[in-house]
């Protein structure tokens, strides 16, 4: 249960799971050392160097209490112990500051300040407003004395010195890391291209590289890549191939029928026209999205021109809302076979269809509605394969079809990036046809 918990917030690409998995490590093993380092070495060490200061202090403290007058402590100090490196100093009472000072980054200064504060109640201020001196403000009854004395005395020079140099560092080598990292994961990300693109139809050329696992992966997917062109290469020749040879006696059957005048030819003749139908739709689907490379085209323009096309045709279609501008990488050609086959859907099951447009910042929705039957939920999956005709869904009375329609444009939005969604209309009580694209 916590690792399910944790999973959603750990970064989703790969990227960042290695980021994480390189600063996490170091974050971790500074916070240690940084730790370990305050309390061995600044703790201990500084409370050993008060320790041993405070005699000095005390001796400072008893002078101070037994001299008659403040001028009588700077030699009287001198005589008892020369040279002691204490500065003693009477002040007036105005020179006791307000407050204690001390520098943000001053970590030593929290440990000794308390020490000295228990040991000498009379020490009413402790000023570290550097790296080199202490100064002391305390009370006597000869009036308020300055003690000054150097730093080194109560605790390490510079201690903050390590851990700038541990933030700097660590820094500097997570950096360098990122960089090696990001080299690492370049051919996977290229990869990743290389198969997205693949995936819309498009061809991005592409050489493995990189470490040994990803240059296998990489050499994988060329080889993929290559069977999956050489069978679809194949089964559009095949296909194109048959359709092909198909038409001349169909055309020849058509020419004999033309010449004929029994009646009984009539009958025929629509037949012979039914598969010459039936040969443009297998090659229409055999075509699929191969049609051209994608290019920018405003899709408002473009379905606007096909609701006009069919509205001269005598098709009961209307265009409905439009909403957003701009365009976006199609095949054009592809793209309006797509549309082409949900509007001759529509018309044909339904009594009127309505077509609308909404263009967005992520994607681009073509929305195909009409009045008729529709298809029940539990169906549609089934009416987007190849060759699958709902019998209970449509009305074939309406018009014959292969069941290549819905796979046509299915195929279409994908090759685009996209999907084509089922739904029911709301405004029109039949089926709701969606191609969307992402951009």
């Amino acid at each position: 249960m916590l690792f399910r918990k944790l999973k959603y917030y750990m970064p989703r690409s790969l990227y960042g799971r290695a980021a994480l998995i390189l600063i996490l490590p170091v974050v971790t093993v500074q916070l240690v050392v940084f730790v370990l380092f305050a309390q061995r070495h600044f703790t201990d060490v500084t409370q050993q160097m008060t320790n041993s200061m405070l005699p000095q202090l005390n001796l400072v403290f008893e002078t101070v209490g037994s001299v008659t007058s403040a001028t009588e402590i700077e030699a009287l100090l001198e005589s008892r112990l020369p040279g002691l490196g204490i500065d003693v100093q009477p002040v007036p009472d105005s020179a006791l500051p307000a407050h204690d000072t001390r520098l943000w980054y001053d970590f030593t200064g929290t440990i000794f300040a308390p020490l000295l504060r228990q040991e000498f109640p009379q020490i009413q201020r402790i000023i570290l407003h550097d790296d080199s001196w202490v100064v002391l403000f305390a009370q006597s009854h000869v009036g308020l004395v300055q003690i000054a004395f150097d730093r080194d005395r109560m605790s390490a020079a510079k201690p903050h010195q390590l851990y700038v140099n541990m933030v700097f560092f660590g820094v500097l080598m997570t950096v360098i890391a990122f960089l090696y990292l990001r080299n690492q994961l370049r051919p996977i990300t290229r990869l990743a291209e290389a198969a997205e693109a693949f995936g819309r139809g498009q061809h991005l050329p592409y050489s493995p590289s990189g470490a040994t696992e990803v240059r296998a992966a990489g050499a994988a997917f060329v080889n993929m890549r290559s069977r999956i062109e050489r069978h679809i290469e194949q089964r559009t020749l095949l296909l194109s191939g048959v359709s092909h040879d198909l038409r001349t006696p169909l055309t020849r059957l058509k020419l004999g029928l033309a010449m004929l005048d029994d009646p009984e030819g009539a009958p025929l003749q629509r037949d012979v026209e039914e598969m010459e139908r039936l040969v443009d739709e297998f090659l229409n689907f055999v075509k699929g999205a191969s049609d051209g490379e994608p290019l920018p085209v405003d899709p408002i323009s473009l379905v606007k021109q096909m609701v006009s096309d069919a509205q001269r045709s005598g098709g009961p279609v209307t265009l409905g809302e439009c909403e957003g501008s701009g365009t976006v990488p199609l095949r054009e050609i592809a793209f309006r076979r797509a549309i082409d086959n949900l509007i001759s859907n529509a018309v044909r099951y339904g009594n009127r269809a309505q077509v609308s447009v909404a263009l967005t910042e992520r994607a681009l929705r073509v929305r195909v509605e009409d009045d008729g039957p529709g298809i029940p939920y539990d169906l549609r999956a089934e009416a987007q394969k190849p060759f699958t005709r709902l019998d209970r869904a449509r009305n074939q009375d309406r018009g014959a079809g292969v069941g290549l329609g819905l796979a046509i444009a299915t195929d279409i939005a994908r090759a685009h990036g996209g999907v084509l969604r089922l739904g029911e209309s709301t405004e029109l009580g039949g089926l709701c046809a969606d191609i969307v694209v992402a951009r």
